[in-house]
């Protein structure tokens, strides 16, 4: 039986500086953190397919949420492209559930973050805004009026 996700993982290329914008701007709290060195018979080559990794992970909670932090030491990993496209093929961001948006927006643009956009109102009662990390990962801020639990729908009014 599913029971829900557990967490969302994100490889970055600065584990400390990812690590910093998740819980200074984004109420995130360091649970834990590890790594392994680079060996091309371990656990992790089995896991990810790819021989001879070396890494730092970690894991970032939140109230319903945890995030998992790989920085890759090896083998070389092709960069990112901070403005990928949304529409591209795999994850395309993580959302959080806020109470002010306006607040929220303004803040975490004084912090680094840049939005694609201003908060809109996507639905009714339903007010969002995208930006991206420090590596170009989405985020999305959203508040949903009435929304009682982070995870749960706007209650209809």
């Amino acid at each position: 039986m599913i029971l829900g996700i557990n967490h969302v993982a994100l490889s970055v290329p600065d584990f400390d500086k990812a690590a910093e914008f998740y819980c200074t701007h984004l109420g995130f709290e360091k649970v834990f953190e590890t790594g392994w060195e680079r060996t091309d018979e371990d656990i992790p080559s089995q896991i990810l397919e790819v021989k001879g990794t070396s890494a730092r992970v970690g894991h970032l909670k939140q109230a319903n949420l945890l995030i998992e932090l790989f920085e890759f030491i090896s083998p070389d990993v092709e960069a990112q492209d901070p403005n990928r496209p949304v529409v591209n093929h795999g994850y395309t961001h993580i959302c959080f559930a806020v109470t002010d948006i306006q607040t929220e927006y303004k803040r975490l643009c004084k912090a680094g973050v840049r939005f694609h956009h201003e908060p809109l109102e996507v639905a009714p009662n339903v007010f969002s805004a995208y930006g991206r990390d420090p590596f170009g990962n989405v985020i999305e801020i959203e508040e949903a009026i009435g929304r009682e639990i982070p995870f749960a729908p706007p209650i209809a009014g």
